[in-house]
């Protein structure tokens, strides 16, 4: 083809098909010009490009890329284990190594400890609405019933083995997160929705979910803490409202006790929160919480002697 066919197809410039024609050929792309009536440029016949432009840092990344355990429970299993052939097939022969080097030194297991994955079973049929941008009538449980919803399903959301759908509502033009285990029928029909290119879903998801830790936090516990209690306080409680609580608490007192003011769900949470740092803490309101610190203290001692 001709420079001004090209640039006719491609909606650019003369100069900008000479200059990225040249381009081409610097990166070792056998493309060339010729001259004449007859002329324009060529692309070698049998051509075929390989990622020669991918370090092995690279290419090892990229298989890091899937998760093996979500892909599964997505049904997307075979399709990213084709790919991976595919590309492992395309790499220059010194890198065709990488997913195993890769394989062999990250493994990523999402769930929580000393629990059960179960992938919802309505998961596979949401996946691929999400990949296909097409509309679903979804109903779930919510409360003491059922509620229905005509929902753009936008991204999914595996946190701690639980898989969440960011979606916006239809009707109403907002977005909202569901859980897909509370999903009790999904209904995906051909119709696709305009996605909003300004859509960003980790932001998305990382606002959402401070905005639900925070909001979660009704309730207030005064408690004196020891330098272990401050030091091992962000494990046992939201690791957000202990580093706010503690910036915003005094000076030590003289035997380095800090007296700290902490948000917690409730005060049943904050019992059993606050319970595994032992002799490091002293509850000192509400005053029904202290009082079942002191039932929990007396029945310890009951317990083990004085």
């Amino acid at each position: 083809m001709t420079a001004a066919e090209l640039a006719t197809e491609l909606e650019v410039s003369e100069r900008t098909i000479t200059r990225d024609a040249q381009a081409l050929s610097e990166a070792g792309v056998p493309v060339y010009a010729d001259r004449g009536r007859a002329g324009g440029y060529r692309l070698i016949g049998g051509y075929r490009t390989r990622l020669t432009g991918l370090a092995r840092s690279e290419a090892e990344a990229l298989f890091l890329s899937g998760v093996p355990g979500a892909l599964r429970e997505m049904g997307l299993e075979d399709a990213a284990s084709a790919a991976r052939l595919k590309v492992s097939a395309a790499l220059l022969p010194s890198l065709r190594d990488a997913s195993k080097t890769a394989g062999q030194r990250f493994h990523l297991d999402a769930p929580n400890w000393f629990t059960e994955p179960k992938a919802p079973e309505l998961l596979p049929a949401v996946a691929d609405a999400v990949w296909d941008d097409r509309r679903v009538v979804a109903r779930y449980r919510s409360g003491d019933g059922e509620v229905e919803r005509e929902l753009e399903p936008y991204g999914l959301v595996l946190k701690a083995g639980v898989w969440y759908l960011c979606a916006r509502v239809a009707e109403q033009g907002a977005y909202r997160v569901y859980r897909i285990d509370r999903f009790t029928a999904v209904d995906a029909g051909e119709e696709r929705f305009s996605r909003d290119e300004e859509f960003d879903l980790p932001a998305f998801w990382e606002e959402r979910a401070e905005q639900f830790a925070r909001s979660i936090l009704r309730a207030e516990v005064v408690v004196r803490l020891s330098p272990e209690g401050v030091r091992r306080l962000p494990y046992v409680v939201d690791p957000v409202s202990a580093r706010d609580a503690l910036s915003l608490a005094g000076a030590p007192d003289d035997g380095g006790w800090l007296t700290v003011t902490l948000p917690v769900e409730s005060e049943k949470v904050a019992h059993t929160q606050l319970t595994a740092l032992g002799p490091e803490v002293e509850v000192l309101a509400p005053e029904a919480l202290r009082a079942r610190f002191i039932g929990d203290a007396v029945r310890m001692a009951g317990l083990y002697g004085t």
